[in-house]
Protein backbone atom coordinates (compact mmCIF):
# COMPACT_ATOMS: atom_id res chain seq x y z
CA UNK A 1 0.00 0.00 0.00
CA UNK A 2 2.96 2.40 1.09
CA UNK A 3 4.55 1.83 -2.94
CA UNK A 4 1.19 2.46 -4.83
CA UNK A 5 1.05 5.66 -2.71
CA UNK A 6 4.28 6.89 -3.38
CA UNK A 7 3.69 5.71 -7.15
CA UNK A 8 0.54 8.49 -6.98
CA UNK A 9 2.28 11.19 -4.94
CA UNK A 10 5.30 11.09 -7.67
CA UNK A 11 2.52 10.66 -10.82
CA UNK A 12 0.66 14.43 -8.33
CA UNK A 13 3.92 15.78 -8.54
CA UNK A 14 4.82 15.04 -12.83
CA UNK A 15 1.27 16.50 -13.09
CA UNK A 16 1.88 19.40 -10.93
CA UNK A 17 5.25 20.17 -13.20
CA UNK A 18 3.98 19.77 -16.12
CA UNK A 19 0.76 22.47 -15.35
CA UNK A 20 3.47 25.16 -13.59
CA UNK A 21 6.73 24.77 -15.78
CA UNK A 22 5.99 22.50 -19.00
CA UNK A 23 4.78 23.57 -22.80
CA UNK A 24 1.67 24.76 -21.67
CA UNK A 25 1.95 26.12 -18.33
CA UNK A 26 -0.46 28.70 -16.58
CA UNK A 27 2.19 31.62 -16.85
CA UNK A 28 3.01 30.73 -20.55
CA UNK A 29 -0.48 31.07 -21.43
CA UNK A 30 -0.84 34.37 -19.29
CA UNK A 31 2.51 35.47 -21.40
CA UNK A 32 0.52 33.92 -24.64
CA UNK A 33 -2.71 36.05 -23.81
CA UNK A 34 -0.37 39.27 -23.57
CA UNK A 35 1.29 39.18 -26.87
CA UNK A 36 -2.17 38.25 -28.61
CA UNK A 37 -3.71 41.06 -26.95
CA UNK A 38 -0.96 43.52 -28.51
CA UNK A 39 -1.16 41.79 -31.79
CA UNK A 40 -5.14 42.68 -31.65
CA UNK A 41 -4.18 45.99 -30.94
CA UNK A 42 -1.56 46.31 -33.81
CA UNK A 43 -3.94 44.37 -36.11
CA UNK A 44 -6.64 47.34 -35.13
CA UNK A 45 -4.27 50.01 -35.96
CA UNK A 46 -3.61 48.87 -39.15
CA UNK A 47 -6.84 48.41 -39.83
CA UNK A 48 -7.69 51.73 -39.50
CA UNK A 49 -4.62 53.00 -41.27
CA UNK A 50 -6.15 50.99 -44.72
CA UNK A 51 -9.40 52.24 -44.52
CA UNK A 52 -7.43 55.88 -44.58
CA UNK A 53 -5.87 54.43 -47.22
CA UNK A 54 -8.24 53.10 -49.40
CA UNK A 55 -10.66 56.44 -48.85
CA UNK A 56 -7.49 57.93 -49.86
CA UNK A 57 -6.91 55.90 -52.94
CA UNK A 58 -10.60 56.48 -53.72
CA UNK A 59 -10.04 59.93 -53.49
CA UNK A 60 -7.58 60.05 -56.10
CA UNK A 61 -9.26 57.96 -58.36
CA UNK A 62 -12.21 60.02 -58.76
CA UNK A 63 -11.10 62.96 -58.67
CA UNK A 64 -8.18 65.29 -60.02
CA UNK A 65 -8.66 67.65 -57.38
CA UNK A 66 -6.99 65.22 -54.78
CA UNK A 67 -3.88 64.79 -57.12
CA UNK A 68 -3.20 68.16 -57.07
CA UNK A 69 -3.59 68.67 -53.74
CA UNK A 70 -0.81 65.63 -53.03
CA UNK A 71 1.41 67.28 -55.71
CA UNK A 72 1.20 70.83 -54.19
CA UNK A 73 1.51 69.83 -50.52
CA UNK A 74 3.75 66.36 -50.49
CA UNK A 75 6.18 67.12 -53.58
CA UNK A 76 6.35 70.57 -52.64
CA UNK A 77 5.21 72.58 -55.50
CA UNK A 78 4.19 75.45 -53.81
CA UNK A 79 7.05 77.90 -53.55
CA UNK A 80 7.31 80.31 -50.38
CA UNK A 81 6.46 82.85 -51.56
CA UNK A 82 3.94 81.86 -53.85
CA UNK A 83 -0.25 82.21 -53.35
CA UNK A 84 -2.40 79.09 -53.89
CA UNK A 85 -5.65 80.14 -54.75
CA UNK A 86 -8.24 77.55 -54.73
CA UNK A 87 -11.10 78.10 -57.73
CA UNK A 88 -14.58 75.86 -57.35
CA UNK A 89 -15.99 75.24 -60.62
Amino acid sequence: MKVISIILAAFLLAIQAQLWLGKGSLPRGVELRDVLTKAQAENELAKQRNAQLEAELRDLREGLEMVEEKARFELGMIKPDEIFVQIRR
